[in-house]
């Protein structure tokens, strides 16, 4: 667990895997994919709707983590801001707990506007509040205001570094969800889902509550 959190190895390593953990659950859009492609009976409609979905789910990575790499120029809170966002985690976290309850305003979007459902569920779910804690770990910002560095550096650097990690966690996303949509819909069949079809309502709360926990304990070691 150190590892995870205090090496930059490990920070990356955890952008993937989350990415790849995002993409495995059904709640954030693969089964969606297998039925476009159901629908209109063709392979290409599968990878149309994974890009809508990866795209709706990059938007909301970033969303969430550039306020965050604006705050990371106050050096002075900086603990105090990780602190924050690991507390926010896990309140996000014991909230899916407590009421395991899938927002109803997603069931009206559209199944065409597959980007904006991606987008929405990724915010309310805490997709991409997940990443907050690793990201504020890979700032470094002690080590880039060394010398009391122009504070304008600090945040292009931070900028592009939100950038790589919603680009690098949204592909490891659509990896994992698209080798089982594809699956689904080349070999498994539907009859795959009413099997082995599972919630991961309360796995994804305490996966949210144990990143914050990681993130504070990081924090405040």
């Amino acid at each position: 667990m150190e590892f995870l959190m205090s090496s930059t190895a490990g920070l990356w390593l955890a952008v993937v895997l989350s990415g790849a953990y995002h993409g495995l659950n059904p709640g954030m859009g693969w089964p969606l994919a297998v039925s476009s492609a159901l629908m209109e009976q063709r392979q290409s409609a599968l990878w149309g709707a994974l890009a809508a979905l990866a795209g709706g789910h990059f938007v909301a990575m970033l969303g969430v983590l550039l306020p965050f790499a604006l705050m990371a120029v106050l050096v002075d809170y900086q603990n105090e801001i990780r602190i924050g966002a690991a507390l926010v985690v896990i309140g996000m976290g014991l909230y899916i707990a407590i009421t395991r309850r899938h927002p109803r305003f997603l069931s009206r979007i559209p199944p065409s506007r597959l980007a904006l459902w991606s987008f929405l569920v990724a915010l309310a779910h805490g997709a991409a509040l997940m990443l907050v804690p690793i990201y504020l770990g890979l700032c470094a910002v002690d080590e880039l205001d060394a010398g009391h560095q122009a504070i304008s550096q600090i945040m292009t650097t931070n900028t592009l570094l939100v950038l790589g990690v919603a680009a690098l966690h949204t592909a490891a996303m659509v990896l994992g969800g698209g080798f089982l949509a594809f699956a689904v819909y080349r070999w498994l069949g539907l009859q795959f889902l009413s099997r082995s079809w599972f919630n991961l309502e309360l796995l994804w709360a305490l996966s949210l509550i144990l990143v914050g926990g990681l993130g504070l304990w990081s924090a405040l070691g």
